[in-house]
């Protein structure tokens, strides 16, 4: 989602503190950098199942309803999907891989203001093959119960396939529930179940299921599901920025953080609860008990040129507001 104060954030924030990149190993689990020009503001991240090393991605608002199969040992991409099935995409927020290799896309934005009376959720089976092609999706019609919301993440439970939004408020929003099974007919309501402490722009599943990471510009946040009854882990460190992204890597050890811009940075961390047993650039566990800050080294040194960053953000915002 655009967000002028955000971008204003993020470029600064960019500026400020560099993260390195390195190069993957092809399991999916170290830091890569997207490569394709065409990706400008890649809003969402999930693991490939079937194709090892890769993550799908999009942009919040493209030409065309479109889906990026990015190789994460080189950075390139290696397939455009063309969704097929369903209109013209409003403001793509979000991805997740469901069972069965089913691929859920959520065009569940605001498009800056714009209250939608409905949003709208599509899935499609994640190609065996990964070329350019099309591919014919289903459309779901999205509402909630209690009205419009503005969201940008969207889950779905790897084992029920049941699909969860959570809505973006600086406050904090809530997780918000949709029925069993989506249906194409008629609108899919969704219901709020539990609060969500964080101005959220992204969330992922553990590849099990037990766990639930939500991330927002500033930092992010680790849930036990607990069977939807979220039970707090600790916080999580997230790098500064206009960060829209987050992903478990295949083999749930690393939790990988996106962001928006070209040739943009995905940075991986040890999952919450992770031994870290596999080498990072990260390294060490990216949960932290209450208490904690949940910032990592690199972070640190930036310290002061952050903070200068963080009062002109709010100051600015004030000034949004007034006018």
């Amino acid at each position: 989602m655009r967000r002028p104060l955000a971008v204003l954030a993020g470029v600064l924030l960019t500026g400020a503190l560099t993260l390195p990149a390195s190069a993957a190993d092809g399991k999916g689990n170290e830091d890569f950098t997207i490569k394709d020009p065409r990706i400008t503001e890649s809003s969402g991240l999930a693991a490939s199942r079937q194709h090892k090393g890769v993550y799908w991605t999009h942009n919040d608002q493209d030409t065309g309803a479109y889906l990026y199969a990015v190789d994460s040992a080189t950075g390139r991409t290696v397939a455009r999907i063309t969704m097929t099935g369903v209109g013209t995409p409003r403001d793509v927020e979000a991805i997740s891989m469901g069972p069965d290799n089913q691929l859920y896309v959520g065009d569940i934005g605001d498009n800056d203001g714009v209250e939608w009376p409905y949003v709208w959720i599509y899935r499609l089976p994640e190609p065996k093959v990964l070329k350019d092609q099309t591919v014919r999706a289903t459309q779901y019609v999205v509402k909630y119960s209690d009205g419009t919301r503005d969201a940008e993440s969207m889950v779905v439970h790897p084992k029920t396939g049941r699909v969860y939004l959570i809505d973006k408020q600086e406050d904090g929003g809530h997780l918000y529930e949709g029925p069993a099974e989506l249906s194409p007919s008629g609108a899919n309501v969704f219901e709020p179940v539990t609060p969500v402490d964080l101005w959220a722009t992204d969330a992922a599943f553990s590849p099990d299921g037990k766990t639930l990471v939500v991330r927002g510009y500033f930092g992010g946040l680790a849930y036990d599901w607990n069977g939807g009854r979220l039970k707090r882990l600790g916080r999580v460190g997230v790098p500064l920025g206009q960060g829209e992204s987050v992903a478990y890597s295949p083999d749930g050890s690393k939790i990988m953080l996106g962001s928006e811009g070209v040739n943009s940075a995905v940075v991986a961390k040890d999952a919450p609860g992770d031994t870290g047993s596999d080498s990072s650039s990260s390294g060490g566990s990216s949960a932290s008990p209450d208490g904690d800050d949940g910032t990592d080294g690199t972070l640190k040194v930036g310290a002061v040129a952050v903070l200068a960053v963080l009062v002109v953000f709010f100051a600015l915002r004030r000034l949004f507001r007034r006018a």
